[in-house]
C-alpha cells in the first residue's frame, strides 16, 4: 500500500485499482468483485465517499444506474501502488464515460464478474484482476504498415481439475450487434491467422508462443438485441466462421459463442455456448457437454 492510500479502508485501495485496470464499473459490478458478503449500499457508500476526495467521479445512466471512472487524482493513486496488476495508464473523461465506450466495457467486465463468481462458487482463483483489456497482437511482421488484432480482453482462471491445478486462458470478444455481422465473422477469423503466425521467417516456432504457454480459445458474447435476434445472430455468426479459411486451417484453435444475458443469468459453467465444429451441441465454457438428462441445454 503507497502512503496515499493509507488513510482509505480496506475495499477502497481495491475499487480504485479495479477502476484503474476496468476503466468503467457500475455500482452492482463494483458490489459484485469487491463487497459480495456486504450489502449494496455498503458499496455505494464507498463509491461515495471516494467521491467525495475526488478520486473517483461518475455519470448516471437512465433508470439512475451509477458507473464509475477514476480522476486524474484516483489515477495518481493507484499509481502509487507498487506491484499492481495494470501498468498502463487510461484517463476516462466524463464525455466518454457517458458516450458508446460505456455500454462495450460495462459489458466486457459483465463477462469478467461472471467468472469471478463462479470461481467464488467452486473454491477457484480468479478474482477482480483476473482480466486485463483490449491487448494488442500483431499478425504481421513490423513495418509501416503492421497489422493488429485487439481481443476485447484476455482473461486468465486458474482451476482445480481431479486435484490438480490447470490455468484456462481465454480470448473475450463481446459483440453489441451494433456492426455488420459478416464484419464480426471475419474479426473472429483472423485468430486463425495469430495462431499461425511464425515468430519469424527463419523459425518454425510460432510468434504467440512468446507470450502464452497454450494459445487461448475465444469467447464471443452476443449482446445488444432481445435474444431471439441474438440467437440468429449466433447461428449466422457460427456458419460464417465455419467457411472461414483461416479458422479452418487453425484447427487446434476453438471458438465459443453465448449470449451475453444468458452468461449474467447462468454463469459459464452452464450449457450455453455454441462452438464452431459442433454448433448443435450445448457446452459450457471449457467445452464439457451434458452427458445425462437434468442439465440445462
Amino acid at each position: 500500500m503507497s502512503a496515499g492510500t493509507r488513510g482509505l479502508r480496506g475495499s477502497s485501495v481495491a475499487i480504485l485499482e479495479s477502476l484503474y485496470q476496468h476503466r468503467l464499473l457500475s455500482t452492482r459490478q463494483v458490489h459484485d468483485l469487491h463487497t459480495p458478503k456486504a450489502t449494496a449500499r455498503f458499496a455505494q457508500e464507498t463509491l461515495v465517499d471516494l467521491r467525495a476526495a475526488s478520486l473517483v467521479d461518475r455519470v448516471v445512466r437512465p433508470g439512475g444506474l451509477g458507473v464509475w471512472f477514476l480522476t486524474s487524482g484516483g489515477i495518481e493513486m493507484v499509481e502509487e501502488i507498487p506491484n499492481r496488476v495494470e501498468t498502463r495508464r487510461t484517463s476516462i473523461s466524463p464525455e466518454r464515460a457517458a458516450g458508446p465506450l460505456q455500454a462495450h466495457t460495462l459489458a466486457v467486465n459483465d463477462v469478467g464478474v461472471g467468472f469471478v463468481r463462479l470461481a467464488r462458487e467452486r473454491g477457484e482463483e480468479f478474482g477482480p484482476f483476473g482480466w486485463r483489456h483490449e491487448i494488442a497482437h500483431p499478425l504481421t511482421p513490423p513495418g509501416k504498415r503492421q497489422e493488429r488484432l485487439i481481443a476485447d480482453a484476455i482473461l486468465s482462471y486458474q482451476a482445480n481439475e481431479k486435484g490438480a491445478t490447470r490455468f484456462h486462458y481465454r480470448f473475450i470478444e463481446v459483440d453489441r450487434a451494433n456492426r455488420p455481422v459478416d464484419d464480426l465473422a471475419a474479426q473472429i477469423g483472423r485468430y486463425g491467422r495469430l495462431y499461425r503466425r511464425p515468430s519469424n521467417g527463419r523459425h518454425a516456432a510460432l510468434h504467440w508462443t512468446r507470450r502464452y504457454r497454450v494459445f487461448p480459445n475465444v469467447l464471443v458474447l452476443l449482446a445488444g438485441r432481445p435474444d431471439p435476434n441474438l440467437e440468429r445472430r449466433r447461428a449466422t455468426l457460427l456458419a460464417l466462421c465455419r467457411a472461414d479459411p483461416d479458422l479452418a486451417r487453425s484447427p487446434e484453435l476453438q471458438v465459443f459463442v453465448c449470449l451475453l444475458p444468458e452468461l449474467k443469468r447462468h454463469g459459464p459453467a452452464a450449457t450455453i455456448f455454441r462452438t464452431v465444429t459442433e454448433p448443435d451441441r450445448p457446452a459450457d465454457w471449457l467445452g464439457r457437454r451434458p452427458t445425462g438428462q437434468g442439465e440445462r441445454p
